[in-house]
């Protein structure tokens, strides 16, 4: 399930950050830099990584009024020195008000992009999938799932809305695992929707295949367990999902146990922000000759 941001939908966001960070216009340049000066500024790439939230930092220096070209596209790795994207002969107040809320989409999104990059890599050969979760930034789901997807990942479901997840506390409020399955089959209104049970052992994973769940979450499960609850579910025909506790030095021992996909909330949550810079490019005037 993915789900693209509009045009619309990012100027609007980038429109609230801006005016967040300069309520009453940037009184630095304001006063340090003079209305006719035009510059020429690069954002490069200050270590390696996966690019994602390019169209974000486009919209806050065209917002801004300064003149932007993307030189490398959501999805493309990049090393120290690249440049990511160039501003072109644009009034230099412009772009040093756009700079820091460009940096903090780009910067925030590409790290998404690259820690899910990481895990892909890592699960190579497998099989599984990698997928997000609904632990995101408020506001920010929809950017930051398509940052996922950038790096290679796939989307779980959007929302509350788009699908069913019975987990823990929905099975101690519906009276137990059966209950809560056989109630979300009858109350699902097609069956390409999504349904899924969360699991926490072998006997819960029976119970919910008996009632007829094709998709279980093996929820912090030991490699061994989850090893037998796959054969147990592929067996009955049911997809398998793993999430709880996993990291880049486990992620791959998961995925060996055969489950179908692995759910990873850091990478939206707290993965590391790709460092990048913005560098202006301007040769003052002369000083007056004495």
């Amino acid at each position: 399930m993915a789900y693209t941001l509009s045009p619309g939908e990012i100027s609007s966001f980038v429109k609230l950050a801006l005016d967040e960070d300069a309520p009453f216009g940037d009184i630095t340049s304001e006063a340090c830099v003079d209305e006719d000066v035009r510059v020429n500024a690069v954002l490069v790439a200050k270590a390696p990584g996966v690019i994602a939230g390019t169209e974000f930092a486009r919209e806050a220096f065209e917002q801004c009024g300064a003149r932007c070209q993307v030189l490398i596209e959501d999805g493309r790795k990049v090393k120290p020195g690249d440049t990511v994207l160039r501003v072109v002969d644009s009034p230099a107040r412009s772009v040093l008000r756009a700079e820091r809320v460009a940096l903090n989409f780009l910067g925030h999104l590409s790290g998404t992009a690259t820690a899910t990059a990481q895990l892909v890599a890592a699960v190579d050969g497998t099989g599984t999938i990698i997928l997000d979760t609904r632990k995101t930034t408020p506001g920010m789901r929809a950017a930051e799932k398509a940052a996922v997807r950038a790096g290679g990942g796939h989307n779980h479901r959007l929302s509350l809305s788009h699908g069913i997840l019975i987990k823990e506390n929905h099975i101690r409020a519906a009276g137990g695992v059966r209950t809560a399955v056989q109630r979300a089959l009858k109350a699902r209104t097609s069956p390409e929707m999504w349904l899924e049970v969360e699991v926490t052992d072998l006997n819960e994973l029976r119970e919910a295949l008996d009632a007829g769940a094709k998709m279980v979450l093996l929820d912090n499960m030991g490699e061994e367990m989850m090893r037998q609850a796959v054969e147990i579910a592929h067996e009955a025909g049911a997809l398998t999902e793993a999430s709880g506790n996993i990291t880049l030095s486990n992620v791959r021992r998961v995925a060996e146990t055969g489950v179908d996909f692995i759910s990873v909330g850091y990478i939206t949550h707290s993965a590391p922000w790709l460092d990048l810079s913005l560098l202006v490019e301007h040769d003052p005037p002369a000083p007056p000759a004495e």
